[in-house]
């Protein structure tokens, strides 16, 4: 990765390259298990929402993305650099990734001197067993070849102690994308049945030990068209409360974030079109239901993150629907309080990066990449799909 950052004084642009990320709504009985957990300590997440009054990273690796597109397309130029002025989130995906942070928050706090607090959002996302109900996320780790424990020392407590070395820097983490949901609707996938305790047990020690004073954690908490039926709304708010009984409280975590690479729209009537049975037709709509769901469970008084980088229009036939979905548009851009419960509406998913391999024959290929509402030609999981970015620009809503 380079290692030339940048500012910008109100917002920007930050994303890393070759990552793995897909997202499934798949929805399934759920039976849940009580996990042991080493974790404990009374460190709690940042206090505030962090959005407010900061300034963004950008990372020029995906700057320099939107600047060869650009070149190649000068009629469309004027509105692709207007996206560089946008943040999106690094992804910490691998081991070797996760070894950044330190130079990331280092530029962050040369390039902040003089002006507001700088603010980097991170997504851990390195789980063993990752992505359980899908193939073209799969991670590094596994539980068979000690992925715990890898998971553990060489991943979240790498990460700790870097963000340990920055106590004046904003820092956001959005934790585990597409884990938890899991536990609630796939447990008649193997491999989500047999990843359990093990999923309870490492969230809950990355929450205890990324939890800082200056560290605002957002447990992820899927998207309506996954998790908004009641039934599957009180599962992942069960399991969110063991999870972070086992983590120390949920005092450690700030709240949660939803929608993350997916296409759901903030409101409106496409929900209701793909199906009335789902009382959560959006994904504000789910932020609110969800609120009161883990009131319920005694986790009250928490804030939502929502990702806008794809939900500008509604496009899809399904809620199943989730690879490179065709029409899609940039959404709402990123702003700090935009609703009643809302920290931000951020663009988490990097614009622009492939969801899966549209290819049968190559590896990691989801048959879900190959659906009707599908963009055809995408290439593997993380990588530029040029021609999709540039249907993101057009399509955006707002218009850019």
């Amino acid at each position: 990765m380079e290692k030339r950052w940048l500012l910008l004084a109100a917002v920007g642009a930050c994303a890393c390259s070759g990552t793995l990320r897909d997202r499934s709504a798949k929805r399934a009985p759920s039976t849940e298990v009580r996990a042991s957990s080493e974790v404990a300590g009374s460190q709690q997440s940042a206090v505030g929402n962090p959005f407010v009054g900061a300034t963004y990273f950008l990372n020029p690796e995906y700057t320099s993305r939107l600047e060869a597109t650009a070149s190649t397309h000068p009629g469309e130029a004027l509105a692709i650099r207007k996206v560089t002025h946008f943040p999106t989130a690094v992804w910490l995906d691998t081991i070797e990734r996760a070894k950044s942070v330190s130079s990331v928050l280092e530029a962050a706090a040369q390039q902040a001197k003089g002006g507001p607090p700088a603010l980097t959002v991170f997504v851990v996302y390195d789980l063993p067993n990752r992505d359980c109900s899908a193939k073209s996320s799969a991670g590094e780790l596994t539980s068979e070849a000690g992925g715990e424990q890898r998971y553990k020392a060489e991943f979240i407590d790498k990460i700790a102690e870097q963000f340990a070395g920055f106590p004046d820097q904003r820092i956001v983490v959005v934790l585990e994308p597409d884990s938890l949901a899991n536990l609630a609707t796939n447990m008649n996938v193997p491999r989500c049945a047999q990843s359990d305790a093990l999923y309870r047990r490492s969230i809950a020690y990355a929450v205890s030990k990324l939890a800082m004073p200056n560290v605002a954690l957002y447990l992820d908490a899927a998207h309506a068209g996954w998790l908004g039926w009641d039934a599957n709304r009180l599962k992942i708010a069960r399991i969110f409360k063991d999870v972070l009984s086992l983590a120390g409280g949920a005092h450690k975590i700030r709240g949660f974030s939803t929608n993350v690479s997916n296409f759901n729209t903030l409101s409106g009537a496409e929900g209701k079109q793909l199906g009335a049975s789902n009382p959560c037709p959006d994904e504000l709509t789910y932020v609110a239901k969800l609120g009161e769901s883990l009131e319920r469970e005694g986790i009250g008084a928490k804030q939502f993150i929502i990702d806008t980088s794809r939900n500008g229009r509604a496009v899809r036939s399904s809620w199943g629907n989730w690879c490179n979905v065709k029409g899609a548009g940039l959404g709402e851009r990123p702003k700090p309080a935009p609703a009643r419960l809302v920290d931000a509406y951020f663009w988490i998913k990097p614009p622009g990066e492939s969801d899966g391999v549209s290819d049968p024959t190559q590896a990691r290929f989801d048959s879900a990449c190959t659906s009707r509402d599908s963009a055809a030609n995408a290439p593997q999981a993380g990588q530029w799909f040029e021609s999709y970015f540039l249907d993101l620009v057009r399509n955006a809503t707002p218009a850019l």
